[in-house]
């Protein structure tokens, strides 16, 4: 997401223009934003329950794979 993106964004939210002059406090706030959103969708990922519980091996494998998971989409932010 660059500036132009989020400046867009900022008008289709109907941010008063007094806001649209400062786009390095609104890259700033998307970036928060996105870090949050980033943040809760990794939490969804680790809290999954694994299917097949009472195999020990599969449930294991489905653990790792929910981490993997979690840690693609926070590593999204360090890009």
């Amino acid at each position: 997401m660059n500036s132009e993106d989020i400046i867009r964004m900022a008008r289709e939210a109907n941010l008063p223009a007094c806001h649209l002059t400062h786009p390095k406090a609104l890259e700033r706030f998307a970036a928060l934003v996105a870090a949050a959103e980033r943040e809760a969708c990794a939490m969804a990922c680790v809290g999954l329950t694994p299917e097949w519980p009472d195999q020990p091996g599969i449930a294991q494998a489905e653990r790792t794979t929910m981490l993997d998971c979690a840690a693609a989409i926070r590593a999204r932010g360090q890009a």
